[in-house]
């Protein structure tokens, strides 16, 4: 359950988390490695997206009448991904023990069930009650499932791993399971998050805080969506870059930028309850640096028409009416990789010509008079984004632009924003980076030989034909 997602090559959409995974494995993502998503539209109401493709919202209550029959589609999307790898890691969501879920709950030991894999179980020592965690988990969940685990992982350790000794020796004496290893907490990893709880813990993410930095606000909505869009930001020097709530907490940034959103009408009318709206709107008049990226692009415009009532009951709603953008949806969701050709520098001083890629995801189709962006490629000549007041607001739908390198810095160089005679590595190569230093630190606290043959011993017992 997620909304931040991504989309596979083939035009199909999963959850973030996965597409990092299949980065991080040399592989292509692809739509088995996640074949449920649900993206919350709500308190109690997600979007259930099945092998790629969006189906129609369902409340909580009525998602558990159907889960039945996503049952088949995991199951099948298992086996083929079995019959393509030797190794298949299998991610569960929550935890194993959760008592009142135990008959009905498909992300956790009923599929390593089915595929009687040698289960390997993680606490967060960083949290705390990291003995609770393991030990409480296993004496919770029944011995037929029980069987499964071959081993814990403790993760997020601080300080001298040698002060940890005696827990490791407590942990396997009262579990009868070795702990095959305890990692250390990283700091600095660029790596995109899950979901939007992370915001809650870290409201900024800046490689630089001093008062001279431009200081760019992005607002976090209720139901934000896909806001790693803004990661590349962040680890730009003499940026600070951060996310806020009520019209305090924005105060008076260089920069505004509204995200995505799962239900952005939704968003649009907290946003005018709450009082952001209107400072928005003087923030625009103050000549603060205006953007808006898929929900957010559309935010900005005059209108959006929701004839299906798709996401919401309103049929048709005012927006904050900077853009000359009106929106309507439709039932087809667009969700494709994308790569567009900047038609108009005045967004970014000197990109014109440059082409810069992404990816789309949304139901809305926009109308403008002043597109920046055209897909030459396209038989149709597709047009997207649009701007006003010479540039100061601006909008397009394309997630994923600021992680265009040449772009990014162009559009910072606009804003003042000086770039070192040694320019940072690219975004791409960053996020590689921090898979590395990742992989390297995993590699130096768990026996990776000894986890294989584990796994693989495990596997055999079972009967199982794969790892």
């Amino acid at each position: 359950m997620s909304n931040n997602a991504a989309v596979c090559p083939d035009g199909g959409e999963i959850g973030r988390s996965q597409a990092l995974q299949a980065i991080a494995a040399g592989v292509e993502p692809e739509t088995d490695m996640n074949p449920v998503l649900l993206k919350p539209e709500g308190e109690s109401r997600s979007q259930v997206v099945v092998n790629g493709k969006a189906t129609p919202a369902l409340e909580a209550r009525e998602y558990f009448r159907q889960r039945h029959k996503l049952w088949p589609v995991i199951t099948d999307a298992m086996d083929r991904l079995r019959s393509k790898f030797d190794y298949v890691v299998i991610e569960g969501a929550g935890s194993p023990a959760e008592l009142n879920l135990a008959s009905v709950e498909m992300v956790n030991l009923s599929i390593a069930r089915y595929c009687k894999a040698p289960t390997i179980l993680v606490g967060d020592i960083e949290r705390g009650g990291v003995f609770a965690q393991l030990l409480g988990t296993l004496w919770l969940i029944p011995e037929v499932d029980r069987s499964l685990f071959c081993g814990m992982l403790v993760n997020k350790f601080r300080g001298d791993r040698s002060l940890f000794d005696s827990g490791v020796e407590i942990l396997e004496e009262r579990s009868s399971i070795p702990v095959l290893g305890v990692l250390p907490w990283l700091a600095g990893l660029n790596l995109p998050e899950e979901d939007a709880v992370a915001l809650n813990e870290t409201p900024l993410r800046s490689s630089s805080m001093t008062d001279s930095c431009l200081d760019i606000v992005v607002i976090h909505l209720p139901r934000i969506a896909n806001f790693d869009d803004f990661d590349p930001l962040a680890t730009e020097e003499g940026v600070r870059l951060r996310y806020a709530r009520t019209v305090e907490e924005i105060g008076q940034p260089d920069v505004l930028i509204l995200p995505g959103t799962k239900n952005t009408i939704g968003d649009l009318q907290w946003l005018s309850e709450c009082g952001i709206a209107a400072h928005i709107a003087e923030l625009a008049d103050q000549g603060v640096q205006i953007v808006g990226i898929c929900g957010g692009y559309q935010i900005l415009g005059k209108s959006i028409e929701n004839p299906d009532q798709l996401e919401s009951d309103v049929q048709q709603i005012q927006g904050l009416g900077l853009l000359e953008v009106t929106t309507c949806y439709r039932p087809t969701k667009r969700t494709r990789q994308a790569s567009f050709v900047v038609i108009d520098d005045i967004v970014s001083p000197g990109a014109s010509g440059q082409t810069v890629s992404g990816y789309e995801i949304h139901v809305g189709q926009s109308e403008t008079s002043r597109p920046w962006l055209r897909e030459s490629s396209h038989p149709e000549m597709h047009v997207d984004g649009a701007y006003a007041r010479n540039g100061q607001v601006w909008g397009c739908y394309l997630h994923g632009l600021f992680a265009n390198d040449e772009f990014r810095r162009a559009f910072l160089v606009k804003l003042n924003v000086r770039q070192s005679s040694d320019a940072q590595s690219s975004a791409q190569i960053q996020l590689h980076e921090s898979l590395d230093r990742l992989a390297d630190a995993f590699e130096a606290s768990v026996d990776v030989t000894n986890l294989i043959n584990v796994m693989a011993e495990r596997a055999k017992r079972e009967g199982a034909s794969h790892v």
